[in-house]
């Protein structure tokens, strides 16, 4: 199948947006909802010569806000400062009526206020591992369950799904597809985030999954640019060094965006990733003119939106150089928005300096003019039809969140991925057959790795190994009960469970290894004769691996990764 069958469709009133009332009078005297017949290249010109310094400001920041619901104070700086964006972290979706709440405040302040622009709503719903906004949303096997099918459509439905539940919250984009190449075997900060370690199935699920979220009518952000996958180190703690040359990524790294560009991407994150031998310098991508400006913008040509991961991640804080100073050499080296999670008195100090600096010099406010430019294009392209006929919810409704979480194929259509993703690594025991008389023990932590086990084998006996590596202790306690047990099924999610695990070759005739997340720890344990893997941790993975040691059914799924080596 090729990419260019999955044709954007434009949204054109499907979606039953239930939104909170506001009059129409909010929008009729603000400049961004009268631009008329223009172009949203010209209205976006217009809008601009327009704004003031503060709201030209205002529009490249992205912050984050601290609880549940945001303060007063935020909610004031969306309105007096003109805030461009708001990012949606894991602590502030502990209940999802008050975050579609928050999320409708926050938009009525922005429409209400100045040249009237909504907020950019943000945030991580890559499915799989990383899922900021959890409560009733899906659950669902992740990238490389994805790339385990290899079935283009799998992409388009996740991302699709994904995008109908982020809609019904008021969050307009989404830090995804993870377009990462999973290159490096310990490049764990990646792993299943990753489609596959072949950067063209990468590139084209990358293609399928983005459209998916653009049917919902959600902003796709690509990440993290130039690529994560090739390195063992994690951008969250430290600055990772990749030394690849520009050749060596254009095929690999570069080839997901690429694609993506050609397809209409409309938004890229930059990671804190450095590669000397393309920049000559020490500094991340997120700094570095070269990579953003000389490669992204005119070698592959792209004219979307760039916006930087957390300002506030140590991959960027490398030296004694301030916040604000950091903020402003990732705006010159042509990012165009700076993500900044948190404090909120960091978050002022960085508006203060960026202000500042366009006031006293032109050719900083010349770049930020630019830059909010395409932001504004952006959001005339996505977010400025009004919510009862625009493809995003801009105010969303606590009412309707609770009678439209979960979406209502998720389960079902999550499951049956997970099923056909499910990998048979090495399969000299299987089936482990519950209706003959076989003594099974559950080795593992996840809760939900329990209950399925003890779903399918309900004599089952259990024991918790914990993320960490075993204890010797609780080693000798788990080899004297494995005496007891014919097959021993020990759930492998980490490099702490693959030390557990080595530990066990005393009683490797009984082991049965259960992988989740990435299949990669299973390189170092080539006596394990039995291996089934899938992708995820939530009760849909653990429910196809159960029914796939059954014997329920023969699981086609194919190695994303290589476990050659190690």
């Amino acid at each position: 199948m090729e990419p260019k069958v999955l044709i954007r469709r434009l949204i054109t009133g499907a979606l039953a947006c239930c939104c909170i009332a506001v009059s129409s009078s909010v929008f009729a005297e603000t400049v961004f909802w009268s631009s008329g017949e223009r172009t949203a290249e010209e209205a976006a010109k217009g809008i601009v010569s327009g704004m003031s310094d503060s709201e030209l400001i205002g529009q490249v920041l992205m912050l984050g806000y601290l609880g549940t619901e945001p303060t007063d104070e935020f909610l004031r700086w969306v309105g007096d400062w003109g805030i461009g964006g708001v990012k949606v972290f894991g602590w502030n979706a502990a209940d999802l009526g008050r975050l579609a709440n928050g999320i409708s405040l926050m938009q009525k302040q922005a429409v209400s206020s100045g040249c009237g622009i909504p907020l950019f709503v943000a945030t991580d719903q890559e499915g799989g591992w990383v899922r900021h906004v959890k409560g009733e949303t899906s659950t669902s096997p992740g990238n490389m369950a994805i790339g385990a099918s290899g079935i283009a459509l799998d992409a388009y439905e996740s991302g699709l799904i994904i995008g109908r539940e982020l809609s019904v919250l008021g969050i307009n984009m989404n830090f995804a597809p993870t377009v990462d190449v999973y290159t490096h075997p310990d490049a764990h900060v990646i792993g299943p985030r990753s489609f596959s370690s072949d950067p063209v199935q990468t590139a084209f699920l990358s293609v399928a999954f983005y459209h998916g979220l653009e049917e919902a009518g959600v902003i796709s952000t690509a990440k993290h640019y130039p690529g994560h996958g090739n390195t063992d180190a994690d951008s969250h703690g430290s600055l990772p060094v990749i030394n690849d040359n520009l050749d060596t990524i254009w095929d690999i790294d570069l080839l997901p965006y690429r694609m993506l560009i050609k397809e209409g991407l409309p938004a890229i994150m930059s990671g804190h990733l450095n590669f000397p031998l393309i920049s000559g310098s020490d500094e991340p991508a997120t700094l570095c003119p070269v990579l953003l400006k000389d490669v992204l913008r005119d070698k592959m040509g792209y004219t979307g939106l760039i916006i930087t991961d957390d300002m506030m991640m140590y991959g960027v804080r490398q030296s004694d150089r301030s916040i604000p100073k950091i903020c402003e050499m990732a705006l010159r080296a042509g990012n165009d928005m700076v993500m900044i999670s948190r404090p909120p008195d960091v978050q002022e100090q960085v508006r203060s300096h960026l202000l500042a600096l366009l006031i006293a010099d032109p050719g900083f406010k010349s770049l930020i003019a630019e830059s909010v430019e395409r932001i504004v294009r952006t959001k005339l392209t996505y977010l400025q039809q009004l919510p009862q006929q625009g493809k995003v919810a801009l105010f969303p409704d606590p009412e309707r969140v609770k009678s439209e979480l979960p979406d209502s194929k998720g389960e079902s259509f999550f499951f049956d991925l997970a099923c056909r993703s499910t990998t048979m690594i090495r399969k000299d025991a299987v089936p482990i057959d519950p209706a003959v008389s076989q003594q099974v023990l559950l080795a593992g932590y996840y809760p939900e790795f329990f209950a399925e086990g003890k779903a399918k084998y309900a004599d089952a006996g259990t024991f918790d190994i914990g993320p960490h590596p075993i204890s010797a202790s609780g080693l000798q306690s788990l080899i004297a009960l494995a005496g007891n047990f014919d097959t021993v099924i020990v759930c492998l999610a980490n490099d702490g469970n693959l030390e557990t695990l080595k530990r066990l070759k005393p009683v490797e005739e009984k082991i049965v290894v259960l992988s989740v997340l990435t299949p990669v720890y299973l390189r170092e344990t080539p006596w394990v004769r039995t291996a089934v893997a899938v992708y995820g941790t939530g009760l849909e993975s653990f429910k196809a691996a159960f029914a796939a040691l059954a014997g329920d059914f023969v699981p086609e799924g194919r190695l994303p990764i290589s476990l050659t080596g190690g």
